[in-house]
């Protein structure tokens, strides 16, 4: 039982909302984030994170018996608020028609210090929020027991009613009017295995809105008397405003404003056709210092450019001058986030106040660079969050927002701005490229003696608006570019991770996975490279290079999982291969078999098989949609993927040229087995982006015999194909 929960972390007040009679929250303890880089890396579920003054998670009980759930995470698409609800649901004895969850806005003094991302939110919530909830229902069960006239140990709860001695009052009856309450002591938690809805695939609760197109998405955000917006951003790397020409741009038809404001311009019309039209009659020059081109960025990624970093060492380094060591190169380029929903916001100043609406992923990071750029106090400033159109990293920065607030201000009025396409293209946080050398050697027995990742990335973590200061000043590494670096085969001796960072021209950061899909590429392509060239079942060889620990012991279990459930070969029947690879991410082990074939000199994947041990799945429908959802992602970047500079600019600006996995692409059948390996919920949505790339390019390479080590993976790289 944690010991996390007490009278002190509580906060009772009458209501949230306008039907609210009763609102509990809590505050949970902020445990401070240092650990071992590599650990941090591989194996962190951060504690839920507020301000450390508010309270960060609100029960509301309603006049109609239902409970809400203020939630500090956002719903994106994951299943996040289904997954919290089931867990409320189950400790307040209530069914899921009884709970709604909606995201709270910074109003309802709910602040996520950390947002939402990494596949952390149902992980990182699983104790506080059952805390919190046994917590509410027994005070919900002290005061029906003084309305009762029942002792509290004869009471039971079950569906929001509160019975006894053939009595019975409803939770919001035996809340009302109550002004003074005794908050327990931390209550006893029921056992997991009690649950009726935790671990049963329950339907969304945000199916119907979504259905019926009834959610509210950030671009389906309005206010009253709305203006709309577009702003003017450079089109080069590196690009910084000189001057304009505002021409007749001013006198436009409906055209309200047109400003400059640093070194971006801002144009706000009555309708977006107006604002649109208009940017185009703006002149604009622009100091472009150089033209950046493709070679020069891949020379800045660069194993041996930049700054180093041992992320992970044990035993002896290998010789440079072995003659026995094997040595292989990997690519990975860089991608765009490209989610269907472009970023912006709605905004309105007025009096010295702030509302802002948008999809974000960081609500209260969000209001904390609203603040500090327009000096306005937080207090005056709420954030309300929508459903988010696809996030992936991309909704982790926010300066359209104070773009937005800017806007409002500089007019009087709300005004609504989102970036186009290309402007989303062009202005990305993209993933960045990155460069590996594999080193490795086989000992006398055909083992892995010694074996070696050194890579190469951009800024993933460092300098991020999610975490400025903890990756440079605590972690002395960028830990989203190492994630998925480190080597998880316990058993090899001697192994090496080094990271070399660099900074690039223009921005880069978090991208689903962060470094994961990149780093298992080399890894798992290098591994099986070894065992071709030890003459050994790919499979067996990682299993004699893992540790009988209990971290060695859920990866065997996934590992053992898909060999079986995959029927794994090494052998080509009917012109199809299979290829494995395997991941730990997030403490979460997860292993994948591809069978692929070569059809018209293309790849085609025709079956997935991937085995996962993420503790308690919560809910495991949702659970294996999002490792479905994961690995078609995983394809279409290890695939398709790919942008690239040309006349220094980022390139392509729109989809279709910026090529990406379809339909008809995807494997007609993918199969997922969830296993469960420890006694709680482990992130679910990012690990299986890991081993995909691996395992199709170790099927390509039985099919072909050779080895491709670039992302995206394209047969042009192979001359001499054969089936």
């Amino acid at each position: 039982m944690s010991k996390n929960i007490s009278r002190r972390k509580f906060l009772v007040r009458g209501g949230l909302g306008t039907l609210g009679v009763l609102a509990v929250g809590t505050y949970v303890l902020r445990n401070p984030i240092r650990r071992q880089i590599i650990d941090f890396a591989d194996s962190f579920v951060s504690p839920y994170s507020g301000t450390g003054t508010e309270p960060n998670l609100w029960f509301e009980i309603t006049k109609d018996n239902t409970v809400m759930l203020h939630s500090p995470k956002v719903e994106m698409g994951q299943g996040t608020f289904t997954g919290l609800a089931q867990i409320a649901a189950d400790e307040l004895d209530i069914n899921m028609n009884q709970i709604q969850v909606i995201a709270a806005s910074t109003a309802s003094g709910i602040v996520d210090g950390l947002g939402t991302g990494g596949s952390l939110s149902v992980a990182s919530m699983w104790m506080p929020l059952r805390e919190m909830a046994a917590t509410m229902r027994e005070m919900i069960k002290i005061e029906a027991s003084k309305k009762l006239n029942i002792p509290v140990e004869n009471l039971v709860t079950k569906d929001g009613i509160v019975s006894g001695n053939n009595q019975q009052i409803s939770y919001v009856d035996a809340v009302k009017d109550v002004t003074e309450w005794k908050i327990p002591d931390t209550p006893k938690l029921k056992a997991v295995k009690d649950y009726k809805l935790v671990g049963k695939p329950v339907a969304r609760i945000d199916l119907k809105a979504k259905v019926y197109g009834d959610a509210i998405f950030g671009m389906d955000a309005e206010m009253d008397n709305m203006l709309h917006a577009v702003v003017i951003r450079p089109e080069h790397i590196g690009a910084t405003f000189k001057s304009a020409n505002f021409g007749k741009a001013e006198n436009m038809p409906g055209i309200v404003k047109v400003v400059q404001i640093d070194d971006w311009i801002g144009i706000v019309a009555k309708t977006y056709p107006q604002a649109l039209a208009t940017k185009m009659e703006v002149d604009v020059e622009w100091n472009i210092p150089k033209k950046w081109t493709e070679e020069e960025i891949r020379t800045l990624i660069s194993v041996g450019s930049g700054d180093e970093m041992i992320v992970q060492k044990e035993g002896n380094n290998l010789e440079n001058d072995d003659k026995e060591v094997l040595e292989i190169e990997f690519k990975s380029p860089l991608g765009a986030h490209a989610q269907m929903e472009p970023n912006g916001a709605v905004a309105s100043y007025k009096d010295g106040k702030v509302t802002v609406i948008l999809s974000t992923q960081v609500v209260g990071i969000t209001q904390n660079q609203i603040s500090k750029a327009l000096d306005i106090d937080k207090e005056n400033i709420n954030i309300i969050p929508t459903y988010l159109g696809g996030g992936f990293g991309r909704r982790l920065n926010t300066s359209h927002a104070i773009q937005a607030v800017q806007l409002s201000r500089e007019v009087g009025q709300p005004v609504k701005y989102f970036f186009t396409r290309k402007e989303e293209f062009q202005n990305d946080m993209f993933r960045p490229p990155t460069h590996h050398i594999m080193k490795g050697k086989l000992n006398k027995e055909g083992l892995i003696e010694n074996l070696e990742h050194h890579f190469a990335s951009g800024n993933v973590a460092i300098d991020s608006a999610l975490l400025p200061d903890i990756a440079n000043k605590v972690l002395g590494a960028d830990f989203g570019a190492i994630r998925g670096g480190s080597i998880h085969y316990s058993a090899i001796e001697n192994i090496r991770a080094v990271q070399w960072h660099k900074t690039l021209p223009f921005a880069t950061s978090w991208w689903r996975s962060l470094g994961l899909l990149a780093n298992t590429f080399a890894i798992e392509s290098f591994v099986d490279e070894l065992a071709l060239k030890a003459n050994k079942n790919p499979i067996e060889l990682r299993l004699a290079q893992i540790k009988d620990n209990e971290e060695g012991i859920r990866l065997k279990n996934v590992i053992k999982k898909a060999q079986k459930e995959s029927n794994y070969s090494d052998a080509i029947v009917d012109g199809k291969a299979m290829g494995f690879a395997s991941s730990t991410d997030t403490g979460t082990p997860c292993a994948q078999v591809a069978e692929v074939s070569i059809v018209d000199n293309k790849i085609k994947v025709h079956k997935i098989t991937c085995v996962m041990d993420c503790g308690i799945a919560v809910n495991p429908d949702q659970v294996k949609a999002q490792c479905e959802g994961a690995m078609i992602m995983a394809m279409s970047a290890a695939m398709h993927e790919k942008m690239y500079i040309e006349d220094g600019q980022l390139q392509p600006t729109i989809f279709g040229p910026y090529d990406m996995g379809l339909m008809k692409h995807s494997p007609k059948e993918i199969n997922v087995f969830l296993l469960q390996g420890v006694d709680k919920p482990l992130p679910v949505g990012e690990p299986p982006l890991g081993p995909i790339a691996a395992a199709i390019a170790n099927a390509v390479r039985r099919l072909t015999g050779q080895r491709l080590t670039e992302l995206p993976l394209k047969l042009s790289e192979i001359y001499d194909v054969r089936i």
